[in-house]
């Protein structure tokens, strides 16, 4: 946990004492793992559910967080350093972060957990618009904004039709400082349940006593995977952006692969009026994430536009 965002509420080793303050059913999914060191096995799905409602608890303050079965179950920490570092990103073009309070970000695919709504207001009080195609995580989604009465800071819109991004959800004249976006990283069902195998047999690994779980991988089809995987999925979201250039400060979205950030690259840099690409590691232990960011608006005029966002 050494090597996330400095800003990230989350520093050093889990205090499970705290956490379980926050939230004691997370007590009965306690174990030791292989090095002497208090853990829960993190192969297992309804402890990491578990797991996250405490963290939520203790380090945000939020009074109620849970998840529909075999829904995608965030890891919160991760998520918060792309928060951050979109923050961060802010900062560059000159919109201090107490400046950033009610600047307006759009999350697409927010999935029933809201985590990147919930952690871009509480740590920025950024006023987020979520979008999914699931009626039941959007259902879910609100019903944890409403349980936080966080109604007045979160949005949620449906998007009604799962060919688009953007279109249908981003209003006429709508102004957003950045867009986010955690897109399905695989390319089809079987694909999927063999990555999530994969990982759930490295994490088992400091927990061997425990029997890992065979069929809940932890996310529905469209949170996982798409036709054309993650390549296909970034394809459409840079050529959809560009009807919306002038809407939106930053689009970005995460990207699991190196490989799949030069294919990113090389789609926005045919696409006609992209005038600024960066692409940014971040660290997590020795996990190491990245997301894409692109930009029709020149610096200035980029500045110009956030500016007036954070006064607005």
């Amino acid at each position: 946990m050494s090597q996330l965002h400095p800003r990230n509420r989350q520093q050093g080793r889990y205090n499970f004492p705290q956490l379980i303050q926050a939230e004691p059913a997370l007590a009965q999914f306690m174990l030791t793992n292989p090095y002497g060191k208090p853990s829960i096995n993190f192969a297992d799905p309804q402890a990491v559910r578990v797991f996250n409602r405490a963290l939520l608890k203790q380090l945000y303050g939020l009074t109620y967080w849970d998840i529909p079965k075999n829904y995608l179950c965030p890891p919160v920490p991760g998520r918060g350093d792309y928060v951050h570092n979109l923050a961060d990103l802010l900062v560059e073009d000159g919109i201090a972060l107490k400046a950033q309070q009610g600047c307006k970000v759009l999350d697409i695919g927010t999935g029933a957990n809201c985590i990147y709504p919930l952690l871009g207001h509480l740590d920025y009080d950024w006023r987020m618009v979520g979008a999914d195609i699931d009626r039941q995580a959007l259902a879910s989604a609100q019903h944890i904004v409403q349980q936080n009465q966080l109604q007045a800071a979160i949005e949620l819109r449906l998007q009604t039709d799962p060919k688009q991004l953007f279109t249908g959800v981003i209003q006429a004249n709508e102004r957003f400082a950045l867009t986010l976006c955690n897109p399905p990283f695989h390319s089809s069902a079987a694909e999927a349940a063999s990555g999530s195998r994969r990982k759930w047999k490295n994490l088992g690994k400091q927990a061997p006593e425990r029997q890992l779980p065979t069929l809940n991988f932890g996310g529905q089809s469209n949170e996982l995977w798409c036709p054309g995987g993650e390549v296909a999925f970034i394809r459409r979201m840079v050529r959809e952006s560009q009807r919306y250039g002038q809407q939106v400060a930053w689009f970005t979205s995460l990207l699991s692969k190196q490989d799949n950030v030069r294919q990113a690259k090389r789609e926005l840099e045919k696409l006609s009026g992209v005038v600024e690409i960066k692409v940014l590691n971040m660290s997590q232990g020795q996990k190491i994430s990245r997301f894409i960011a692109w930009s029709f608006q020149p610096t200035e005029q980029r500045r110009t536009y956030l500016k007036s966002l954070a006064q607005a």
